[in-house]
């Protein structure tokens, strides 16, 4: 099958980050699609919610029980930052480990955060996030990042039509098993979750079951979208001549001209 080319580039909101850099700002970069706060330039939380949070990573990462995340959480107020350094100081989670998990979050929701479509983008100087990531990221790193996803997922069929779907399965393929990895995958999609669902079931990062879903689309286990059905036509009155359906050049409904015919017969008689 052949790949989709994506011909368009990011979005205009990325030479806004960059600027903003340059200045080394702090605020936040709000789109319709998700936020990213920065401070001097450098970009230290994204939020977004078509992405995977973070407490829903470390889970999915098999690194700690749902049951002691939902703990931590509920101790510090639902705050995600507070959380994970309670879960490290208390040796429940590794450093290196929860850092893997910041950076995953924080590239997943930037991906979103920035893709096209998300309208217009404003920045409000001086705002700050309540509990964050707990990074600072050089925005050129944030934005080489979001440019790598889109080069990956825009060179799979069948293109973006799967990405807000929900995904369906197709016709097992005994002669090509999938990976456990897409087994789980595939086991959760019931016709109902998107991918976005999946993610957040799951534990990954949302990016990335977009890419597995594409993947399963492009072996036939997932059913790629329907297109849209077509809008039904008017039905044209019977008993007229094809010329009267027809449309003359200036627009107006070309005469029946066999009406005429019967018109003029009809006159002539009563004359």
């Amino acid at each position: 099958m052949t790949p989709v080319a994506d011909t368009s580039e990011l979005p205009s909101r990325t030479s806004m980050l960059r600027r903003l850099a340059e200045e080394r700002a702090g605020g936040v970069l709000e789109r319709s699609t998700g936020l990213l706060y920065l401070v001097d330039g450098r970009v230290v939380h994204a939020e977004s919610e078509a992405a995977t949070a973070l407490g829903q990573l470390v889970v999915g990462s098999g690194r700690l029980a749902k049951a002691d995340w939902d703990e931590a959480l509920e101790r510090c107020g639902g705050d995600s930052r507070r959380a994970a350094d309670h879960l490290v100081k208390d040796g429940q989670l590794a450093d290196g480990a929860l850092e893997l998990c910041r950076l995953t979050a924080l590239f997943d929701a930037a991906y979103f955060a920035l893709a096209p479509g998300g309208g217009a983008a404003r920045f409000r100087h001086g705002v700050t996030s309540e509990g964050g990531l707990g990074l600072s990221v050089p925005a050129d790193r944030v934005l080489a990042e979001v440019s790598r996803r889109r080069a990956l997922l825009h060179s799979l069929w069948p293109g973006p039509s799967m990405d807000h779907h929900p995904v369906v399965r197709g016709r097992p393929r005994p002669d090509r098993p999938p990976s456990v990895r897409l087994r789980e995958l595939l086991d959760l999609a019931d016709g109902e979750r998107t991918p976005a669902d999946l993610a957040r079931a799951l534990g990954r990062p949302a990016f990335h079951v977009l890419l597995e879903v594409r993947r399963l689309a492009v072996a036939g286990l997932v059913e790629p979208p329907r297109p849209p059905a077509r809008r039904p036509t008017a039905p044209t009155r019977t008993g007229r001549s094809p010329a009267a359906r027809s449309r003359a050049p200036d627009g107006f409904a070309a005469p029946d001209i066999a009406l005429l015919q019967r018109v003029r017969d009809g006159l002539e008689a009563c004359l």
